[in-house]
């Protein structure tokens, strides 16, 4: 077997891309999205139906104000990648919402409201095969505590810390996206070293402590291990609830063969001693203020998905001219 089929038996794996040939070829669980993925897909010539579409959508629902017209092409270029990766997957996709309101509590619901509108007039259940992606601020967490109670499911992106996680598992979310690959980045280049043997990759050891913490108090918020930049940081988390992965990385499992021990387990994190925290907002942000590495690569990435957006934006109004 090879290492793809071993490393399924143990961890949900899901596609972190906006191709859909990609999504086909690997029969994954579930989909994920972002910005920049979606810009890269929307830049091939099978997909420019649906950027087509959008604009089209976007021009007719957006009246005069170019703002609004924008803001209804970005959400309907979401809906329609997502409605189309649910035709090929069996669960469920994430769409994220505009990394531009990751501070902004009501402004984030009003545009999950938009999305919840465009899937359900595409004939699919919001709250059964989406999670609307948030970036994992103060304002994203209250958010999607919100949506939760309102039977809709979330995925919390962007999240780099022990505090991030504690208080989107205490806001009862869904499913967190840890990004293992950016928090090695991070210590590569402040340490000024070319890498870290797998089971001492930064990255590794953050996802597998707050593996450990949620199943350890039994909480039912599902770890999604995300942003790998090499195999060895992925079957390090061999047994994590789910593990999303781009193509690359996916054809590289998907053709070698070998043992994948399981190295997260959930009745071995029943019997550690971790003690039990919770975060106020002021406990939060000091917290996440004291954790460089956190407090930088949740910036930086926040400004990388908006940057990724507004390219979104200006590639769909040139659309907009040609078609």
């Amino acid at each position: 077997m090879s290492k793809l089929d071993l490393l399924k038996s143990m961890t949900t794996v899901v596609a972190d891309t906006g191709d859909f040939d990609s999504i086909a070829e690997y029969q994954p669980r579930d989909a994920t999205t972002n910005p920049s993925l979606i810009f890269k897909a929307a830049q091939m010539p099978q997909y420019r139906e649906l950027v087509e579409d959008a604009v089209l959508f976007g021009t007719r629902e957006g009246g005069s104000d170019t703002m609004d017209q924008a803001r209804a092409t970005m959400d309907k270029l979401a809906v329609n990648f997502g409605t189309e990766i649910l035709k090929i997957v069996p669960g469920r996709v994430s769409t994220e919402i505009d990394a531009r309101l990751s501070f902004d509590t009501e402004a984030t619901l009003k545009r999950a409201a938009a999305l919840v509108e465009l899937y359900q007039n595409a004939g699919i259940d919001p709250s059964t095969r989406v999670l609307f992606k948030i970036a994992s601020t103060w304002e994203g967490i209250r958010a999607a505590e919100i949506l939760q109670r309102q039977g809709l499911h979330c995925n919390l992106t962007l999240l780099f810390s022990f505090a991030q996680a504690v208080a989107c598992a205490d806001a009862g979310v869904t499913l967190i996206s840890p990004f293992v690959g950016r928090i090695l980045d991070w210590y590569k280049n402040t340490d000024n070293v070319p890498g870290y043997p797998a089971d001492e990759d930064p990255g590794v050891q953050s996802v597998t402590r707050i593996y450990n913490y949620y199943k350890r108090h039994g909480y039912e918020t599902v770890v999604m291990g995300a942003s790998f930049r090499n195999l060895d940081e992925i079957l390090e988390l061999a047994g994590c609830d789910y593990l999303t992965i781009s193509p690359a990385l996916l054809g590289e499992l998907a053709s070698t063969e070998g043992d994948v021990p399981r190295k997260l387990d959930p009745e071995h994190a029943l019997g550690m001693e971790m003690a039990k925290v919770t975060f106020d907002e002021p406990g939060f942000r000091w917290e996440l203020n004291e954790d460089a590495m956190a407090s930088e690569k949740l910036a930086e990435g926040i400004r990388l998905f908006a940057a990724d957006t507004r390219k979104l934006e200006q590639f769909a109004h040139e659309v907009c001219h040609n078609c």
